[in-house]
């Protein structure tokens, strides 16, 4: 595949209520797509499938590990994933099965299915495959959750770096 100047690459992170997972997703590829000088070729967002924290911002304690690795994510407003999403993001990358299956009921016809796909297939050490929500859980989940979403998201953008044909613009070495 190639990519035009164009023509962002739209990838959407997507979780239960977009307040944990798919937000430090979000911002933590967006972190890493900055630091690579590739922001023009991505457009980067994320969603959930459920409605009950929409126009929330990111659960505080995220927002704090976050921001202890350099990410910020106090500009984030949940929203919930609608059926537009799926004709308009190239990569749908899912958090966990649950949330695989609920975006995947949204697409009837089957049309977008070859653009979801779990989130951690990325991930060097991916365990059971999930990110595991860490809203009722301590510090030490949201810490863990990070580390997950850090080395997912950086393979994920070799991935796509390589996908796209974006080596000779990209710094990957940071």
């Amino acid at each position: 595949m190639s990519q035009t100047n164009h023509q962002p690459i739209r990838v959407l992170f997507v979780c239960l209520g977009n307040i944990c997972r798919s937000p430090l997703a979000e911002g933590v590829f967006r972190k890493l797509v900055d630091e690579a000088g590739l922001s023009a070729h991505f457009e980067i967002d994320s969603a959930g499938t459920g409605p009950w924290h929409v126009g929330e911002s990111a659960d505080r304690r995220m927002q704090r590990t976050a921001r202890r690795h350099g990410v910020d994510l106090s500009g984030h407003v949940a929203r919930q994933l609608g059926r537009e999403d799926l004709a308009r993001y190239d990569h749908i990358y899912v958090m966990d099965r649950e949330n695989l299956e609920d975006v995947l009921r949204l697409d009837r016809d089957g049309r977008f299915r070859h653009k979801v796909e779990l989130f951690r297939t990325f991930d060097p050490e991916p365990g059971d495959g999930e990110v595991p929500d860490p809203y009722y859980g301590g510090e030490r989940g949201f810490e863990e959750v990070y580390q997950i979403v850090e080395r997912t998201a950086r393979r994920l953008l070799e991935h796509l770096v390589s996908l796209y044909k974006l080596k000779e613009t990209a710094d990957l070495s940071r």
